[in-house]
């Protein structure tokens, strides 16, 4: 659906009246189109001493197109090797980086600090390296015109394993995701597997994905076959002719299937093994809502809403890890929500699927590393899809613009999000719960 009132700032009258009354002016975002730079600019990177990523970031920048610069009126990006801070007073490294060049970003340009997991640090340090997480959503809340801001904490050992995260950062598949806490190689490191085309990552690769026959289910479709893999694309019965339309347009598979039918799991990993040999990338992203205040929720719609939403996605993934139908440096991705971490009127049933979610993450990270495979998820917040047009005029334009980006995401945003996660190079990218949601005011 279109944003109208974004449409609006662009004319002239809105872009008169709009700083004159001191209303948010949602920023054009950079999105991913082949052969375009990753940046509108060259990158910046600066280094606390003692860092122990700086060396790494500029040998690998170059080799993913992006210029390093020194001197620039303006830049794409501006990455910070906060990994040698051990202390609260050494946080003036980060001040004095920035202070200088952060009203240098460019439209839609990237902050990055990259810190060590305070975790796997003791004393002042861990202390210093928690601070960075305020200091970057904050950093978040002050860009404008598009630009966003993220922490990466990478795990020592975990170094060659952040170059898959970095490039997604720095890119412009990362338009909506803004003031996240990402952590690399803290739930060990699986398989690192640079692809030999970074443009077509997902080469030779089977992909599921269920939900697949419209909105996010569909662009998720689109991603992974734009990136090479062979798509088998899942929905219900009831929504075959619009999934066959998805297969068919990106030469894929359909399957229709009810995922919450007893013998569901088995024919699923039936189907996976004769028809492909096994599968590499799963994204529960199948999800229903049955909205109503807890006191005129029915028994039928919480037991409906949390048997798709979660039941059905766990009882998968047991079947599919314990016949070895997920192939070795296999992904598991969900589909999370904001509503699982902030709550949401009316969504009790929903939002309990949805923090369930982010309880499979937990839960199932040590034993996808153990597997030799990943899972992560996503959790979005206001994505422009058929089901958010429906929501009440007032709400939606709430959800909108109490974001650090002011306006929704589409459903794109979430799908190159997840082909981060599914790239065979984000193998240190374990136990994460990624929010595309423009940097929400709502939650954490």
């Amino acid at each position: 659906m279109a944003d109208r009132y974004q449409q609006f700032t662009r004319t002239p009258l809105g872009r008169f009246l709009v700083p004159r009354l001191g209303l948010p002016s949602p920023a054009t975002l950079r999105r991913h189109r082949p052969g375009q730079p990753p940046l509108a600019g060259p990158a910046l990177v600066g280094a606390a001493p003692g860092g122990r990523l700086e060396k790494t970031v500029l040998a690998q920048l170059p080799a993913a197109g992006i210029e390093v610069g020194t001197d620039a009126v303006s830049y794409g990006a501006l990455v910070f090797d906060a990994t040698g801070i051990t202390g609260p007073e050494q946080l003036r490294e980060v001040y004095r980086f920035f202070h200088p060049v952060i009203r240098k970003v460019a439209p839609s340009g990237r902050v990055v600090v990259l810190g060590t997991p305070p975790a796997q640090v003791g004393g002042h340090a861990r202390v210093a390296q928690r601070a960075l997480e305020g200091f970057v959503r904050t950093v978040g809340k002050e860009l404008k015109r598009g630009a966003t801001a993220q922490l990466v904490h990478v795990a020592a050992g975990a170094e060659h394993g952040a170059e898959s995260t970095l490039r997604f950062l720095l890119s412009a598949r990362s338009a909506f995701v803004a003031g996240q806490v990402i952590r690399v190689g803290e739930q060990g490191v699986s398989h690192v597997r640079p692809p030999e085309d970074w443009e077509k990552p997902l080469d030779g690769k089977i992909a599921l994905v269920t939900g697949a026959s419209r909105g996010i289910g569909a662009a998720i479709a689109e991603v992974f076959a734009r990136d090479g893999a062979h798509v088998v694309a899942l929905d219900v019965p009831a929504q075959g002719a619009e999934l066959s339309e998805v297969a068919n347009r990106i030469a894929g598979s359909a399957l229709q299937l009810d995922i919450t039918a007893t013998d569901a799991p088995g024919r699923l990993a039936e189907y996976l093994a004769q028809r492909h040999g096994g599968v590499d990338i799963v994204v529960h992203n199948a999800g229903i809502t049955r909205d109503r205040t807890l006191g005129n929720l029915t028994g039928d719609d919480w037991d409906a809403v949390l048997t798709v939403n979660l039941a059905a996605p766990l009882a998968i993934n047991d079947k599919l890890l314990s016949e070895r139908v997920l192939r070795d440096n296999g992904r598991i991705i969900g589909v999370s929500s904001i509503a699982g971490i902030a709550g949401n009127l009316g969504q009790a049933n929903y939002a309990a699927s949805k923090a369930g979610v982010l309880g499979m993450v937990e839960e199932g990270a040590r034993k996808l590393a153990d597997y030799g495979g990943t899972i992560n998820a996503v959790a979005p917040g206001f994505i422009e899809t058929k089901m958010t047009a429906q929501v009440p005029v007032f709400i939606r334009e709430a959800g909108r613009r109490l974001s650090s980006l002011g306006q929704g995401g589409l459903p794109v945003d979430v799908a190159e999000t997840i082909a981060w996660f599914a790239n065979p190079a984000s193998g240190a990218v374990n136990g994460n719960v990624v929010r595309v949601c423009g940097q929400a005011l709502l939650g954490a």
